[in-house]
């Protein structure tokens, strides 16, 4: 990944190659101090750390080493059925200190925990989650695929509120999720820290897209963000393999690859003005640990499976991690 230094490295660099690709020092030089002051009156200032540190290093739970906070992914995918009540209370139970949850919307507007856009791969269901109302969703068994269907038969697919409620009944961190409906994910947030004021000091909302957190940043700036990355997304899936059988595609794809990781690393954390940076767990070092560390902001790692693995983050790197299963190794995933 590029790591290059402080502000002035980068818009030093930014300048040459402007300059190289115009060959003019006058478009050069606005174009360069137009990026900066674009940044510096557009962006968010980070959250007091004090209250990102509560929210990221909670103080409960038993599956973390010290500092470190472990949340469960989709609620412990493995343990209990994906985005489910079940798996929130088994995760509590498992001792994780935070729950990821995916956030999405029916067909009528109500929030509701699922992490795919349809409903086929988790419940025994089929078609968009966009087309399909809150009392439709209410009948599926979100069980029904499970490893564990039959301890968990019959487990519904909950809303949003419904699974905060439990959360802070339990007393567990929230990462929340935001798949993308920058709009409509700041405002159904927004009603829920107006009613639930516990979330600002228990909960941070992550994103993959940008846009979303800088959304919720512009609705409420006191709530504690993150953007989420994996580099290399757009030209290779998770397990490394190309996305583009074009060679040219995928080169293209590889390029915007590089630009998308040079502005979150310099520009877009920035502008978000983020406590975290959810990072996938290949792509972390002591290095970069201290990269983001120097910055202001806390690495997170996704998602870690095996105990070789979560030793490592807990007790070499001292980092919070996200897993699916708090019991046991599980599978990889990316």
């Amino acid at each position: 990944m590029l790591q290059l230094g402080d502000e002035v490295t980068v818009y030093s660099v930014l300048f040459l190659l402007l300059l190289l690709g115009t060959g003019s020092t006058v478009w050069t030089t606005a174009i360069t101090v137009s990026l900066y002051l674009f940044v510096a009156v557009s962006r968010f200032p980070q959250v007091p750390s004090s209250r990102a540190q509560q929210v990221l290093h909670p103080h409960k739970g038993t599956a973390g080493f010290g500092q470190v906070s472990v949340a469960a992914h989709r609620g412990g995918g493995h343990d209990a059925p994906e985005n489910t009540i079940a798996a929130i209370r088994e995760a509590r139970k498992n001792g994780a200190t935070a729950v990821e949850l995916d956030l999405e919307f029916s067909a009528d507007g109500v929030p509701v925990l699922m992490h795919d856009d349809t409903v086929d791969r988790t419940t025994n269901g089929s078609g968009p989650l966009s087309q399909m109302r809150l009392s439709e969703l209410s009948k599926l068994d979100a069980a029904a695929k499970h490893r564990l269907r039959d301890k968990f038969a019959g487990e519904k697919i909950p809303t949003l509120e419904e699974a905060v409620e439990e959360c802070i009944r339990l007393q567990l961190a929230i990462y929340f999720d935001v798949k993308g409906h920058p709009d409509e994910a700041a405002a159904a947030l927004g009603d829920l820290y107006k009613k639930h004021p516990v979330l600002y000091n228990s909960s941070i909302v992550c994103s993959f897209e940008p846009k979303v957190i800088y959304k919720m940043r512009q609705s409420d700036p006191e709530v504690v963000t993150a953007l989420t990355h994996r580099p290399w997304s757009l030209s290779l899936f998770g397990d490394g393999a190309p996305r583009f059988s074009s060679l040219w595609k995928h080169h293209w794809m590889t390029l915007l690859d590089i630009l998308l990781d040079w502005a979150h690393h310099h520009v877009l954390w920035k502008l978000c003005g983020i406590s975290a940076f959810l990072i996938q767990k290949n792509f972390v070092s002591q290095d970069y640990v201290q990269y983001w560390a120097k910055r202001g902001v806390e690495v997170v790692v996704w998602t870690v499976n095996t105990k070789v693995e979560k030793n490592y983050y807990q007790e070499v790197l001292h980092v919070n991690y996200i897993t699916d299963s708090l019991v046991e190794d599980c599978d990889p995933h990316y």
